[in-house]
């Protein structure tokens, strides 16, 4: 299913199970970049309208960036993962810049890359517990002595 967005860039809502297929043809078709890989939680907004008919929003989303050179043109993919199995197979294999970027949407949202080659934290320590961009994660705190601390006398 594709539309185009505000800046004209091609976006494809792609269904779980078609993903790893549509960026197989699109990198066969000359998308030879991945830009990014990212998530994002939509914990708060259950019943958003920006989807077109026929994909069911789910809670995260998983955004795909591909860039064709030759033609100097962008794609952008939205596959909607669910909070219950939030799994994607890994493009790894396709992209292997995507290594980083599939592992830092692991680290901070928690969405799994099926056959990803490492993947183990890469910004927090292995023993984290929790994913700290989920927006059902609490909000943490270091104590921290300010100067103007009204205990400090």
């Amino acid at each position: 299913m594709a539309a185009t967005g505000p800046s004209g860039q091609d976006v494809l809502h792609v269904a779980r199970d078609a993903y790893l297929a549509t960026v197989e043809s699109l990198r066969d078709e000359g998308h030879l970049v991945a830009i990014d890989v990212t998530v994002v939680d939509y914990l708060t907004h259950p019943g958003r309208t920006d989807l077109p008919e026929g994909v069911e929003p789910e809670r995260f989303e998983v955004v795909v960036g591909l860039f064709d050179h030759a033609r100097r043109s962008r794609v952008r993919l939205r596959v909607q993962v669910p909070a219950d199995d939030p799994v994607l197979p890994s493009l790894f294999d396709l992209y292997p810049g995507t290594e980083a970027m599939e592992r830092e949407a692991f680290d901070l949202f928690g969405v799994a890359f099926d056959g990803h080659p490492d993947p183990s934290r890469i910004l927090l320590p292995e023993d984290w517990v929790g994913h700290p961009l989920r927006k059902d994660e609490g909000i943490g705190g270091i104590p921290v002595q300010f100067k103007a601390s009204p205990d400090r006398r």
